[in-house]
């Protein structure tokens, strides 16, 4: 694992766990990266794009929870972090075995 830990925005962290969603069933489709890509700007998609791509999934949450720790989220905002997980999730209109466990643990996270 890298030992260097990056810090991101509210912005990049959700930006980041709606990518980890995306991949959950190993097959990230091009309406889920649109939906993504719609939440934020070019760079900061970009940016988060390759920084996914060269992470494990263990490494994902771990800096999922690590950076989670570091903001102070109201209710309101994880309620919003959730719904929009469940945009990516459906956004082929299948819900997946894999998917449903990832909701799981980033619903243990989260909380």
């Amino acid at each position: 694992m890298k030992n260097e830990q990056k810090h991101w925005t509210k912005a990049e962290l959700q930006i980041y766990i709606l990518m980890l969603c995306a991949n959950a069933d190993s097959n990230v489709t091009n309406e889920e990266l649109d939906l993504i890509k719609a939440k934020t700007d070019k760079n900061t998609f970009e940016n988060i794009y390759k920084e996914f791509s060269e992470d494990s999934e263990e490494e994902s949450l771990e800096k999922i929870q690590d950076n989670l720790v570091l903001h102070e989220y109201s209710h309101k905002e994880l309620v919003t972090i959730r719904k929009e997980m469940f945009e990516v999730f459906f956004s082929d209109k299948k819900f997946s075995q894999m998917e449903n466990m990832l909701d799981k643990i980033l619903n243990n996270i989260i909380y």
